[in-house]
């Protein structure tokens, strides 16, 4: 039986940080809306935003080697890498506004500094990385940034990643002490907290079951309330899907033509955490590395110092694998039941592309922990099996879509909004680097689904995110502004981080 039918003005499916960050936005923006929220789970963030389930880098491409791929003349194409940079800088002053008008708190417990590191091994990498590095800190976005191939260098900024190291392999790495480690975790509970506080009516462990147009071109959703069974229906003028691997069917669901001829494909990841407190303490760095030949660019190894429950952490990964869930806690039938009339051929297409990928994936998952050890002693040549234990992370579907350049079925590493034409409905889909740039995300969203409250929005927006509409990249001054004035507002005092002040960061955290 049903017990309930009720209109709103905008319902979020979801309680992750995509739709935590838009329903913080439009709080400010349009107080007097009335909006709630669904969630399948018992808590905000609990899925794709947990901070074991998300990588947690900040994502703004000072480190990360697969935005600034090498072109076929020997170059590095540093635009997606600064287009990235310039999304992590929106979401930056948008925390920082959260934080500054008193909508959250205590900023250390969801972002705290830390020095983020390219390292390669090999004559032909380590050149990349210098010609990488030659065109960034060209840039005002990567001022700071570092390059070294000095062993002994290389000893002061990762000295568990030199400990024991006998190859006479060439080695380099590039350093830039600005980079953040973010617990989106942390951050989507806090963000859920305010917006319960400005009335939001958040729904936990209620499942939308089917999503349709009303007659009057309102949006339906049909949601099973996981605590008594009832269906609910609720109606609403804008409807958002931010349920993370779970959009994709819910985006089918709408039957708008905006979802025909997409995929996805799910991919999940183990990382090894470190048990051992002081090996943790030996290391005060994200350190990346290069994805092997074939391996997705999610799956580029990575040693990572995080914060995670107000300690420090240490994580090395992603092993990739794979699971037909959209979700951890999906279901096995999700892969198969996204496969529609309308996508078939685009996922057939995808499939037939992607053999060496699902080769790679059915490699790691046959993996065994010795096996993942070997490839962590890559990293640290000391690494025992003993001190390190497998955690499994947070599910990633894939978009597979039909584009120009790769022609049917291409299988898209990053992003996605699919909005309607008529603004009514967005949902996002995809993977890294989501979460870092939420804000932009949102920002994209307003222009596709509001156009008509753009004018009257705009102040509001600058205000909230100074640099809105300028490129921080061509304004090096004021980047400067903004970056300074958002690290004091989150506490990120850059000047007083090094790899020997780690015992200091943990009075930080736990000093609350």
């Amino acid at each position: 039986m049903s017990n309930r039918h009720e209109k709103t003005d905008v319902i979020l499916i979801g309680a992750g940080v995509m739709s935590a960050t838009l329903g913080a936005m439009l709080k400010e923006l349009a107080p007097e809306w009335e909006i709630k929220v669904f969630e399948k789970l018992e808590k905000a963030g609990a899925e794709s935003s947990n901070e074991w389930n998300n990588a947690g880098t900040g994502h703004a491409a000072l480190c990360e080697l697969n935005y600034t791929p090498e072109k076929s003349d020997g170059s590095v194409e540093i635009s997606k890498a600064i287009a990235i940079n310039e999304q992590f800088q929106l979401s930056r002053q948008f925390w920082s506004y959260l934080v500054n008008n008193k909508r959250i708190s205590n900023p250390q417990d969801f972002i705290m500094p830390i020095p983020h590191i390219s390292m390669v091994q090999g004559v032909n990498n380590v050149r990349f990385l210098e010609k990488r590095f030659e065109a960034l800190s060209m840039n005002p976005l990567f001022k700071g940034m570092e390059y070294s191939d000095d062993p002994e260098k290389l000893k002061e900024w990762f000295p568990l990643i030199m400990d024991g190291r006998t190859s006479d392999e060439p080695i380099a790495a590039t350093k830039i002490d600005s980079g953040t480690d973010v617990n989106f975790g942390a951050l989507t509970e806090m963000m859920f907290d305010h917006l319960k506080n400005k009335n939001v009516e958040i729904n936990y462990k209620h499942s939308v079951k089917d999503i349709k147009r009303t007659s009057d071109g309102l949006w339906e959703v049909k949601v099973q309330n996981l605590a008594n069974d009832l269906i609910e229906y609720h109606t609403a003028k804008f409807l958002f899907i931010g349920g993370g691997g779970g959009s994709l069917p819910l985006l089918q669901k709408t039957g708008i033509p905006e979802s025909k001829h997409i995929g996805g494909f799910p991919v999940s990841g183990m990382f090894l955490v470190c048990k051992n407190p002081e090996i943790v303490e030996q290391h005060h760095a994200k350190v990346y590395g290069k994805a092997k030949v074939g391996a997705p660019p999610m799956s580029v190894p990575h040693l990572d110092t995080r914060f995670i429950d107000n300690k420090k952490s240490l994580l090395f990964g992603p092993f990739a694998g794979f699971s037909p869930k959209f979700l951890k806690t999906g279901s096995n039938l999700d892969l198969i039941g996204s496969v529609k009339p309308n996508n078939v051929f685009t996922m057939l297409a995808a499939g037939a592309k992607e053999m060496p990928l699902t080769k790679y994936l059915i490699q790691q998952v046959l993996l065994s922990n010795e096996k993942r050890i070997e490839e962590l002693q890559e990293f640290i040549p000391t690494a025992k099996l003993a001190d390190w234990d497998v955690v499994v992370a947070g599910q990633r579907v894939q978009v597979i879509k039909d584009t120009e350049a790769g022609g049917k079925g291409t299988l898209q590493f990053g992003t996605e909004i699919v909005t309607a034409a008529d603004g009514s409905i967005a949902a996002l889909l995809g993977a890294s680097p989501g979460a870092s740039t939420a804000v932009h995300a949102m920002l994209e969203i307003f222009k596709k689904c509001f156009p008509q409250h753009q004018e009257e929005w705009e102040p509001k927006i600058k205000e909230m995110i100074p640099s809105y509409g300028v490129s921080l990249a061509d304004n090096p001054q004021l980047f400067e502004e903004i970056h300074t004035s958002t690290a004091n507002a989150l506490g990120l005092n850059e000047m007083n981080i090094s790899a020997s002040a780690s015992s200091d960061v943990e009075v930080t955290l736990v000093n609350e």
